[in-house]
């Protein structure tokens, strides 16, 4: 019958869930350190315990070698002729045991002894933790909560306790002491305190275990879990797949009037769940990943890159990215791959820009159109008209429709712009403002203006035929063709005209001009007051 200290030794190894024999040696080696402390010796000391009496004795033991020659250790070893005078059936490689009296031992070779085997069974038990729990990670176990810390949750695993960071646990959650619930063990840490076991409630691991207990097709094989991307406590994207034709994944998965799913978000404390049939096709598979926006079309952009390109209506932009951009980065998850989303007026606006800037085509800022006012640039730029380009691109309807913009400055400004193209298309410089008084902008025309005749009558006896104050006789001409293109100004025309010498801006024309108009002008020009 095995011994009171024995059996305690057994009760203890079953709480700790270690061998007994673990136990037994650790008792063993605590009382063979106490007996050499006690006896102040340096010599090799072992102890052994009676498992029948619980007694337990510890000796001296010493080695036999051949001769003095072959002794190294004094203190430990002995010849086979100093061995055989104690022992003479002794071999070479044997042992010779010195018992020692251990009645003598004190309160504090007790306690040394005591700590010994504490620290004999710690070392034990993270032994048995490590080597119970390394090779499990991945695997969902059942926890009970045992405390609340600031930032963590301790759970008892029943052989060992278990730490879920801050990070692994779903904002939604709160537990309570004493608390069963499901947790994926995610790695066992060894620490210097021991192994330390991390488990989580955010991996996606929990979602697949709980799609498995919740939906019999799942559990079978008849429907199979793809892919599944989560951000816990917020939403996750699980893609699904039959093999069987007849079986809806979707539907099973969901059950009958929710059921199933919804077993599993009240398990995951209300975080939503889309469930997305898989597709080979990436394309198909992106549109479905997107859900529940609509997308117009989806293209591939860069294959060795895995980037695809998803177009959507302008009203679905906002959805198909969702808050914080977190719908489309599940899907991107989902997919494993990069998604840029653009809605069809960004896709449109790039399209222009790709064929504008194919075609070669220039982009010449609005500014370099000096015959236009200040005043009348700041109303086109703020209108979102920057370019001479798309100036030119405009109707006089269109320009008239733009705020601050008259029907005579309507003119004034397509008069400016054939006057800037002309001169670029014959790739000769405009002429500085100090050499002609014309280039003033409109509504601030000097009134030393002068026109081309009578540039032509002054500078006839000083000029050559070729060119006349700077200008050249081509530049001249050119200038008559479009003044005698232009219409008559009618007398309310001409009184505008004295405004525009008198004032410098475009914007007090178009007022006065109105004026002139409520004061009653006839077609023939005639004050009808």
């Amino acid at each position: 019958m095995a011994s009171a200290l024995y059996q305690s030794i057994e009760m203890l190894s079953r709480d700790k869930g270690i061998d007994p024999n673990v136990v037994v040696g650790a008792v063993e080696d605590a009382i063979a350190l106490a007996t050499r402390k006690y006896y102040k010796t340096q010599e090799n000391m072992r102890a052994e315990m009676d498992r029948e009496s619980g007694e337990i004795r510890a000796y001296i033991y010493k080695t036999v070698v051949d001769g003095p020659e072959q002794v190294e250790d004094e203190i430990n070893q002995l010849t086979l002729e100093q061995a055989r005078a104690l022992a003479p059936e002794v071999e070479i490689g044997g042992e010779l045991r010195f018992y020692k009296d251990t009645s003598p031992l004190g309160r504090i070779a007790a306690q040394m002894a005591k700590q010994v085997i504490f620290q004999k069974v710690r070392e034990a038990e993270r032994d048995t933790v490590y080597n119970e729990y390394n090779h499990r990670a991945g695997e969902v176990l059942l926890a009970t909560v045992k405390r609340l810390e600031p930032m963590d949750v301790i759970f008892d695993l029943g052989k060992a306790e278990a730490r879920m960071p801050k990070r692994e646990q779903s904002r939604l959650e709160q537990f309570a002491v004493g608390e069963r619930v499901r947790v994926v063990l995610l790695r066992v840490d060894r620490a210097a305190k021991g192994p330390q076991v991390i488990v989580s409630r955010a991996s996606p691991t929990l979602v697949q275990n709980l799609f498995q207990s919740e939906v019999p097709e799942i559990y079978d094989g008849t429907v199979g879990i793809k892919a599944i991307a989560r951000e816990a406590g917020e939403r996750t994207k699980i893609a699904v797949q039959s093999r069987d034709k007849d079986v809806d994944p979707v539907g099973a998965c969901v059950g009958m009037k929710g059921m199933r799913v919804q077993s599993i978000i009240r398990e995951l404390r209300g975080e939503k769940i889309d469930i997305i049939e898989f597709s080979e096709e990436i394309t198909t598979f992106a549109e479905k990943a997107l859900q529940p926006a609509k997308v117009s079309r989806v293209s591939i952009t860069d294959l060795g890159e895995k980037q695809l390109e998803v177009i959507v209506d302008d009203t679905q932009l906002s959805l198909a990215i969702g808050k914080k951009g977190q719908n489309v980065r599940l899907a991107a998850k989902l997919l494993q791959w990069k998604i840029d989303i653009k809605s069809e007026e960004e896709k449109r606006q790039e399209v222009e820009q790709q064929m504008q800037a194919m075609s070669g085509g220039p982009s010449t800022p609005i500014e370099q159109v000096t015959e236009i006012g200040e005043s009348v640039l700041e109303k086109l730029i703020a209108a979102g008209i920057t370019t001479v380009e798309a100036l030119a691109d405009m109707t006089p309807e269109e320009l008239e429709e733009l705020p601050g913009i008259g029907e005579k400055t309507v003119e004034k400004i397509s008069v400016a712009v054939r006057h800037y193209f002309g001169q670029y298309e014959e790739g000769e410089e405009r002429p500085a403002v100090a050499e002609v008084a014309s280039t003033e902008t409109i509504g601030e025309e000097s009134s030393t203006e002068k026109t081309p005749e009578e540039i032509l009558a002054n500078e006839a006896g000083t000029g050559s035929a070729k060119e006349v104050n700077g200008f050249s006789t081509e530049d001249i001409a050119a200038a008559e063709e479009t003044a005698s293109s232009s219409d008559a100004l009618s007398e309310a025309d001409a009184r505008e005209e004295q405004i525009e010498l008198n004032n410098d801006s475009v914007d007090t024309l178009v007022d006065e001009a109105q004026e002139f108009s409520d004061e009653g002008i006839d077609n023939d020009g005639n004050d009808r007051g």
